[in-house]
């Protein structure tokens, strides 16, 4: 049997694909500002890892020196 589309039945369905729409275009904002969150933590992870191993080497080089010199 065929359905005949009533003008009310297509407002609806435009409505439904246009919250579908709106929904999508907001996924994907959300989408995009997690990415830029992830890749903030991960440059701020590095650096923090950097500094780290830094700290690590000029107290080893002090130590070293320190010796060597007494």
């Amino acid at each position: 049997m065929t359905q005949r589309w009533t003008e009310e039945m297509l407002d609806r369905l435009a409505e439904k694909v246009d919250r579908l729409s709106e929904d999508a275009d907001k996924r994907s904002q959300d989408m995009r500002e997690t990415n830029i969150r992830i890749d903030a933590y991960q440059k701020s992870a590095t650096q923090v890892v950097n500094l780290a191993f830094a700290l690590l080497a000029t107290a080893t080089i002090t130590v070293i020196v320190s010796s060597v010199l007494k």
